[in-house]
């Protein structure tokens, strides 16, 4: 390989939005041993600084997002990331299953709606389905282009 080429090797960007540091820590650890690069953030209010800032936005292929936070709360952190990144898919990861407000994400276009302690097999098959639906909808945007 020739000197100052960079190969990509993870297998996309993830955007990780939790209040409960041990959360992040088992998610951030189980994404990143299956080949995810994580970008964690306290709240919503800390995510969309996150999203802002920093590498281009389109280059995060997931967002999982708790619903119960400090600051900005994943009800407003969802609708920011639907209206601004459409084509982003989004998690919802919450300790506090909530049936009108599942139906509420999902009319929203959130992808899934997971009830924690999540499995981490179904965290990653779920997040690697996600990942592949975001690889897809940018293959789809180049031919737009």
């Amino acid at each position: 390989m020739a000197l100052g080429m960079h190969v990509k090797t993870a297998k996309g960007r993830v955007l990780l939005i939790d209040d409960d540091a041990e959360v992040r820590r088992i998610v951030h650890l189980a994404l990143t041993k299956d080949g995810y690069d994580v970008v964690e953030a306290t709240d919503g209010a800390e995510a969309i600084e996150a999203i802002r800032t920093g590498d281009n936005p389109l280059l995060t292929d997931v967002i999982i997002c708790d619903v119960r936070m400090p600051q900005v709360n994943g009800i407003e952190a969802v609708a920011f990331f639907r209206e601004q990144f459409p084509s982003v898919p989004i998690i919802v990861l919450t300790g506090y299953p909530d049936m009108n407000l599942a139906t509420s994400f999902l009319k929203q276009g959130v992808i899934e709606y997971l009830v924690k302690p999540i499995e981490k097999e179904k965290l990653i098959a779920t997040v690697n389905a996600m990942q592949h639906r975001s690889e897809k909808i940018h293959e789809n945007l180049q031919y737009v282009v």
